[in-house]
């Protein structure tokens, strides 16, 4: 009997262990969103570096760098696993993307069609 009382004893306090949660999905850009963004960045990029105008070729300069700086906040985003920097690097995304769209609609203020 005190064997039997043992084994049970044994046998509850020996469980199994549960396996970890699945990690959290890190958050991506939808791809419409950001095909549009990107197309919203080159056709700046394409408009402000057309512009002959001195403050246009200023601006072209530092617009060439606005397609490399999507590419590599994706690669971080895509790279991580920690959820909060997939979130960050993806809302640099968005940023960027903001700032070409605003960049366009300014283009006629610097004197570009």
């Amino acid at each position: 009997m005190r064997l039997a009382l043992l084994a049970l004893v044994v046998a509850a306090c020996a469980k199994k262990a549960e396996p970890p949660p699945p990690a959290p999905e890190t958050p991506t850009i939808p791809a419409a969103e950001l095909k549009r963004g990107e197309e919203a960045c080159s056709t700046y990029v394409e408009k402000v570096c057309a512009c002959t105008t001195d403050l246009a070729k200023k601006e072209c300069e530092l617009a060439k760098a606005l397609p490399e700086a999507i590419r590599v906040s994706l690669e971080i985003a895509g790279g991580t696993r920690k959820r909060d920097e997939a979130i960050g690097a993806n809302a640099s995304v968005r940023n960027i993307i903001k700032g070409c769209i605003e960049s366009l609609a300014q283009l006629p203020s610097l004197g570009c069609p």
